[in-house]
């Protein structure tokens, strides 16, 4: 059952993501991905519950707790869009020139698309095994952990949004509140949440899940998350590095003095 959940998975944010490409082409804007990324999880746990036979009750609440987590993070990232196109996006778009359009294709929305499914292997694990193994600590544990992960996340996302709307915050650098203690405390949240569910495949008989939240923390730490946003807050802030030298950089810690 796994590989017809699996696949059917990945055709479908294939054929989504075919769409939004297009109409990233119309709009010449290639940051509409964004927002979707949430989304694509919400999709793979829906799928995973109506075709999966694992265990109902876990399968229903990895759907509700992906789809809390979805909507949230969708939204979130659709209402702080600005007029134009992310300026990574823009970056990419300037580097690769007139091939732009088919790279923009392979790159960001079919390699998501693929990133999604390994990341959602939790999601498919608890779709697919575990029929005869009820709830347990596992299960409970794992539910735990991503509700701190989702409170980490959403609390600082809204700290951030409510800074940036503050006139006096322009140029100034986010350092209150979570953000005191970590340079990141929104993909801290994140990363608890993913290994929460993690801990839920995991709960259905399935180690291999955890492949799953191990390539995200390899995303959020060294390739699209916690790297790629330093380099350019520190190009254009350069109060950020006097930032950098007291705050810890993903987990939650104590400031330096």
């Amino acid at each position: 059952m796994l590989p017809t959940v699996a696949t059917i998975s990945l055709l479908t944010l294939l054929c989504a993501m075919f769409v939004l490409w297009l109409v990233s082409l119309r709009l010449r804007d290639a940051s509409i991905v964004d927002p979707f990324w949430g989304l694509a999880f919400a999709i793979i746990a829906a799928i995973g519950y109506g075709l999966g036979h694992g265990r109902p009750e876990r399968r229903l609440l990895v759907l509700v707790l992906v789809t809390l987590w979805a909507v949230r993070l969708s939204g979130y990232l659709l209402l702080r869009r600005g007029h134009g196109e992310d300026h990574r996006y823009a970056a990419m778009r300037q580097r690769h020139g007139a091939r732009f359009w088919w790279w923009s294709g392979l790159m960001v929305f079919g390699l998501q698309a693929c990133l999604a499914l390994v990341v959602s292997l939790p999601l498919l694990a608890a779709a697919t095994r575990g029929a005869t193994r009820p709830l347990g600590l596992l299960d409970v544990a794992g539910a735990g952990l991503w509700l701190a992960g989702l409170l980490c996340e959403a609390i600082a996302d809204a700290q951030l949004a409510r800074f940036k709307r503050a006139p006096e915050s322009r140029g100034q650098v986010m350092d209150r509140g979570l953000w005191r203690y970590s340079r990141h405390p929104n993909y801290f949240g994140e990363f608890l949440l993913w290994w929460g569910l993690g801990l839920l495949g995991l709960g259905a008989g399935a180690a291999w899940a955890l492949l799953g939240p191990a390539l995200l923390t390899l995303l959020l730490l060294r390739v699209s998350g916690v790297t790629l946003l330093e380099a350019t807050l520190r190009e254009r802030r350069p109060a950020y590095v006097d930032y950098v030298r007291r705050t810890s950089a993903f987990v939650p810690w104590r400031p330096r003095a």
